[in-house]
């Protein structure tokens, strides 16, 4: 079983990957801000206080685990706030690298928002992409540049173009930098399946220095 630090637990998406793992038996420590937030009690579950935004207090997180995954969300923030933690994970993930002498593992939950939907053409370029979204994707975007570049073991998960919650099914669909649509032209995924997915890549990797999607 492996040892993960989950930055973002009680999140929307975060709390699913949470229970999505632990319900496999990793072992698993919610890293946050505010420790009374986190109501999961489970025997593999750590809580521990840290930032994202700090690269000392990520070096803390992930020492002593096989992987960081950060469902870091700037929420009605600043979302240029994506571009400081991702260079706070990183520089803290790899620190951590180098004092234990380990591997560590960065997993980020990113934005759908980059993903090719043709040839050059991001979701996020599209006359359709809300405008709303916009600041928030585009932070998302910059941000999955410098995890390309970045000296540690990152994967970085885009998830379909609609994630919500819903239903596990334990199906889906991936992808690496195109959208991943049904029949229909629709591309969708439940925040269970997407933390269905996020988990099996930690059990079995398949896109490590990459990002990958996936959708029904």
């Amino acid at each position: 079983m492996a040892k993960i630090a989950l930055i973002g637990a009680t999140g929307m998406i975060g709390q699913r990957i949470l229970n999505e793992a632990l319900t496999r038996g990793h072992h698993v420590t919610a890293i946050v801000r505010d420790k009374s937030r986190v109501s999961v009690k489970h025997s593999n579950l750590g809580v521990q206080l840290g930032d994202a935004l700090d690269s000392e207090s990520v070096a803390s997180a992930a020492a002593g685990q096989d992987v960081l995954v950060s469902a870091y969300g700037t929420g009605k923030g600043d979302p240029q706030l994506l571009i400081k933690a991702a260079h706070a994970l990183i520089t803290g993930v790899s620190a951590a690298s180098k004092k234990t002498g380990r591997d560590i593992r960065l997993i980020v939950v990113g934005g759908a928002g980059s993903l090719e939907v043709a040839p050059g053409v991001r979701l996020i370029d599209t006359p359709e992409f809300p405008a709303a979204w916009k600041p928030a994707a585009g932070a998302a975007c910059d941000a999955l540049a410098l995890y390309r570049k970045a000296p540690v073991n990152w994967t970085f998960f885009s998830p379909a173009a609609f994630i919500q919650p819903g239903t596990r099914t334990g199906k889906y669909r991936t992808g690496t930098d195109n959208l991943v649509a049904d029949a229909k032209g629709e591309s969708r995924i439940s925040a269970e399946d997407y933390a269905v997915a996020l988990v099996d890549e930690i059990e079995k990797p398949r896109f490590e220095r990459k990002r990958f999607t996936a959708a029904y």
